[in-house]
């Protein structure tokens, strides 16, 4: 794909709460060829072609920005719906929600401003921010289609009212939006299960049984202002592991060539866009991924469509140094315990994505393997 708007497009949301990660989530599936250096990202989304938000689950995703509403329209009410209750857990009040999306009306008009900055506005205001407070006020404001998170300033996450940073917004009655979402969440991570889409989109199980019925029957089509690549179709078939849906263009298309080799980020959908993933990381395997179930995810090194250890950014003065940790045997899937073994050249490989991942941060970068 040729820019950052139809990587997003494709995948209909990009799990983004670590802004790093997201970045390589765009920049590692733009073609070759295309301006991928993360500078290139950044101006993308200066330029408005993805935008971050709420949409689904209360967790930050890439969205295409002139998707933004009619995602949190569909997705967002059960996470609203769960909001008072946080709030009188952080000592906050309806009237402190209501008050805090007036305040930020008024300071955001025209211009953004930096996290910091919103949060001294509300402050100045009389609303309660501290503890976790100002983090929940932020979220219910966007949550609520009222801001978004707008590119960074100076480094810093930047929120402007989401009228004016994305005012060309796509209209869908909610048939249209259930059918869209589905078809392009099972286009992007199909094969993939009725459950691994509910969720993903934190939707019941109805809706999104729903959703699949209406791209299955044509439903799901482009609004003018949409970057479609083509129609979304789906079909249901069946598996070792038992129904799935796919996108229907796929079941004839052929085999796509692909890099043996891929470094997704911690934070990316190969990982996040799932419930189950025992079809591409064992048990043990995840549990390298995500140490201490703290729903931290660490970046994963990936060999033909499975997880076989996972890698480390660290920050030096001199540039990026990257640690790989392969796993251990008993940590591999079944066909590949006792086999698996890093060869020189299979390293050399390895070593020739993180000088991609290096070209696209613009540093110098080093790797380091963990025996």
């Amino acid at each position: 794909m040729s820019s950052v708007d139809e990587v997003v497009t494709w995948f209909g949301a990009m799990q983004a709460q670590d802004l790093a990660s997201g970045l390589w989530s765009l920049g590692m599936r733009l073609a070759p060829g295309q301006p991928r250096g993360v500078a290139d990202v950044r101006a993308a989304l200066e330029r408005g072609e993805a935008l971050r938000t709420w949409p689904m689950r209360g967790t930050i995703h890439l969205v295409p920005s002139r998707d933004a509403r009619w995602m949190l329209d569909l997705m967002g009410a059960k996470p609203l719906a769960g909001a008072p209750k946080r709030r009188a857990y952080l000592g906050l009040t309806d009237e402190d929600a209501e008050r805090a999306l007036a305040v930020l009306r008024e300071a955001l008009a025209g211009r953004r401003l930096t996290r910091t900055q919103c949060v001294e506005a509300l402050s100045e205001a009389g609303v309660p921010t501290s503890s976790q407070r100002a983090y929940h006020l932020l979220w219910f404001a966007a949550q609520s289609g009222v801001t978004c998170i707008a590119a960074d300033v100076d480094g810093e996450q930047a929120f402007a009212l989401l009228g004016e940073w994305a005012p060309e917004q796509v209209e869908f009655d909610r048939d249209t939006a259930l059918a869209t979402i589905a078809g392009r969440y099972f286009r992007s991570h199909g094969p993939a299960t009725v459950k691994d889409f509910s969720r993903w989109t934190g939707l019941g199980m109805r809706e999104c049984r729903a959703g699949i019925e209406a791209a299955s029957s044509g439903g799901a089509r482009a609004d003018e202002r949409s970057v479609e690549l083509h129609s979304i179709e789906l079909r249901s078939i069946d598996t070792e592991d038992g129904p799935m849906v796919v996108a229907a263009h796929t079941l004839d298309a052929d085999p796509i060539e692909a890099s043996v080799w891929t470094i997704p980020p911690g934070f990316d959908e190969y990982m996040l866009g799932y419930g189950d993933r025992s079809g591409f990381v064992t048990e043990q395997g995840f549990a390298r991924v995500v140490p201490g179930k703290n729903g931290v995810f660490r970046s994963t090194l990936v060999r033909e469509g499975s997880v076989i250890g996972t890698w480390k950014r660290t920050e030096q003065a001199s540039g990026v140094s990257v640690a790989i940790e392969p796993f251990a045997p008993h940590e591999l899937a079944a066909d590949a315990e006792g086999s698996f073994a890093l060869s020189t050249t299979e390293r050399d490989e390895v070593e020739r994505q993180f000088a991609r991942y290096g070209e696209f941060l613009g540093q110098p970068l080093t790797v380091t393997w963990a025996e």
